[in-house]
């Protein structure tokens, strides 16, 4: 549970840091997908940094860990329908995921199979999460007060 936790966290301050210093690139990659009106996308990809990074902030501390796992399931499905539409739509683009996205230059192959897979398995992080949210060291067991209760199978 600390190990999905804390990996999930990582994903999400290194995806939101990656882009949070160019928030208009951001929104152009959001845009790159043709799924949402420009305007719309590039407020999405403005915020999404932002919530990436409170993401993964909250999962470190382990704050609100069930909520932030369900959140990040569904941030998580958003993200791989959107690469799935993409492919299935022969877009070439970079999926943004960990930096800035958009279209790929001429020649350039995208690699949507390979971020799919990569996104179910952050996708299986978050769902251990949400059935088995409470992790040692958390700030949710600190408030509670109630320890982790091991596997007694074990």
């Amino acid at each position: 549970g600390t190990a999905a936790r804390l990996g999930l966290a990582a994903v999400w301050l290194l995806a939101g840091a990656s882009k949070v210093d160019d928030l208009s690139a951001s929104g152009r990659a959001v845009n790159a997908y043709q799924v949402l009106p420009y305007d719309v996308s590039t407020v999405v990809g403005a915020a999404l940094p932002f919530v990436e990074l409170a993401l993964g902030v909250l999962l470190l501390l382990g704050l609100a860990t069930r909520l932030t796992a369900g959140i990040s399931a569904a941030l998580l499905v958003t993200f791989i329908t959107g690469i799935a539409s993409a492919w299935a739509r022969g877009l070439a683009i970079d999926c943004g995921c960990f930096g800035s996205g958009g279209q790929l230059a001429e020649g350039q192959s995208p690699s949507y199979l390979p971020e799919i897979l990569r996104d179910l398995g952050f996708l299986v992080m978050a769902g251990f999460l949400l059935i088995w949210p409470r992790t040692p060291v958390s700030v949710d067991g600190w408030l509670t007060g109630e320890p982790v209760v091991e596997d007694e199978d074990e």
